[in-house]
């Protein structure tokens, strides 16, 4: 590799997988190079992913934007959904780094929305290829269910505030949505929206509308895994796996609508690497009707944008869009 380039580290760790890959700082944010996606189980740790990743590279950056499923904002982080924990002092050293920014990995799918090309979302509601208005809600369920939010605009620039959203308290709606909820406060002694709006609990939703589940206990008799309803689902062979996802699109929509009141929102742009598969399936759901039912403010809804991103790594192009901001520079 030439050593004129000024490769810098970029990376997205989610609860299931770590993506990795460079970027040079002379380059477009977009040209994204030598990306690796390595699953979390392979490793003990995040700095044994990462020096995995950049020994198979052979280079050492100076400089590093990682997202991490978890609040970023102490010394000592701890990941949501994988028993990863590190201190970022000690992970700069490891990697041994000058220069170490950490986002939420949320937070890093935010600062990609404004790089994100016409091809990189379908449009659900609104004009394809419209203006970006702020404020923006970006939400979306993977292995959590991730929230955060945009402000600003293309002429003033953009900012994003870094939320932990997706662990709401779940308002279910109707008696299939209350039986989901009793269940998850037996199973985890509390309902969030990300216990429904995730690849588990997909899983959860099914097995509770097949009736595979015991409220009192929590216990699973049988969960399928959150592809396999998906595939189901859209292929039409079955009954209950299209139940559960047409359920979890209707309390998607909800807990959408409810993101963007809070967030004072003009776009919404929908995340993850769940819904992208089945945008169709989607578009056809319940979700805008959910997304609407908000009584006096149904009409303030109506206006809003809503989009799903279908680029392959907003994580890791937002890790990059944030190494560029001027705040970067002065990290230690």
């Amino acid at each position: 590799m030439s050593a004129a380039v000024q490769y810098e580290l970029i990376a997205d760790i989610g609860g299931t997988n770590a993506r990795f890959a460079l970027v040079d700082a002379n380059a477009p944010v977009t040209e994204v190079l030598h990306a690796q996606t390595l699953l979390n189980a392979g490793f003990a740790s995040l700095q044994h992913a990462a020096r995995h990743y950049l020994d198979s590279v052979g280079v050492q950056p100076r400089r590093a934007a990682i997202a991490v499923a978890s609040p970023v904002d102490a010394d000592e982080i701890r990941l949501t959904n994988r028993a990863w924990s590190f201190s970022r002092g000690e992970l700069r050293e490891a990697l041994d780094l000058d220069q170490l920014l950490l986002l939420n990995d949320f937070g890093a799918v935010a600062w990609a929305v404004p790089a994100l090309q016409p091809q990189d979302c379908i449009a659900l509601h609104g004009p394809p290829g419209a203006p970006l208005r702020g404020p923006v809600t970006v939400i979306g369920p993977g292995t959590g269910l991730g929230v955060a939010m945009l402000v600003g605009s293309e002429a003033r620039g953009w900012q994003v505030v870094e939320t932990e959203g997706g662990h709401v308290t779940y308002a279910p709606i109707g008696d299939e949505e209350a039986l989901i909820a009793r269940w998850l406060t037996a199973h985890h002694g509390r309902a969030s929206n990300e216990r429904v709006l995730c690849g588990k609990g997909l899983s959860h939703v099914d097995a509770v509308l097949r009736g595979a589940t015991h409220a009192d206990t929590g216990q699973v008799d049988s969960l399928r895994d959150p592809a396999e309803i998906v595939g189901l689902a859209l292929a039409g062979r079955d009954v209950a796996a299209r139940r559960a996802l047409a359920r979890f699109c209707a309390v998607l929509g909800s807990v959408a609508g409810d993101a963007a009141l809070i967030h004072g929102a003009r776009t919404v742009m929908i995340a993850g690497g769940i819904v992208p598969r089945f945008v169709p399936f989607l578009r056809s759901s319940a979700f805008r009707e959910r997304f609407l039912a908000k009584g006096r403010f149904a009409a303030y809804l109506e206006s809003v944008a809503i989009q799903v991103i279908t680029h392959s790594n907003p994580g890791l192009l937002g890790a990059a869009v944030a190494l560029r901001q001027p705040a970067s520079k002065e990290l230690p």
